[in-house]
């Protein structure tokens, strides 16, 4: 088992950055409600603007930085998964949906047996 050193994120300038980032976010929906009067369009421009002012203070944190590199390899190990067929993909679908199916019916069963042995048979309540 080897051992890879920890690296520690960014320092004071990157919370910063990510305090900033909330901070916008916060103030985009704070002037989205605070604008109630305000036209349906100026109040979207309001809350898109403190989403995109984030994102820009974000994007220049290491965390930010580390999102779009993990982002970008998803996107590229997503691309080597062989996806099924459309008739096994159906096939499936219609198992799980049928178990499914098997199982409700068999925990509705044994809901209405339990119940008529605690309530008609311990209990003697004829309901």
């Amino acid at each position: 088992m080897s051992n890879q050193p920890v690296q520690a994120e960014g320092g004071l300038g990157d919370k910063v950055k990510i305090a900033c980032a909330v901070a916008s976010i916060l103030a985009g929906i704070f002037g989205f409600y605070f604008l109630a009067g305000q036209s349906s369009l100026t109040r979207i421009g309001v809350l898109v603007v403190g989403l995109v002012v984030a994102a820009c203070f974000a994007w220049f944190s290491s965390s930010g930085r580390n999102f779009i590199v993990f982002a970008r390899e998803s996107v590229r190990e997503a691309k080597k998964v062989v996806w099924p067929a459309r008739n096994d993909a159906i096939r499936i679908t219609g198992i799980v949906f049928g178990f499914v199916l098997l199982m409700a019916v068999f925990l509705w069963g044994a809901d209405r047996v339990l119940e008529f042995v605690l309530y008609n048979i311990i209990l003697g309540w004829k309901r």
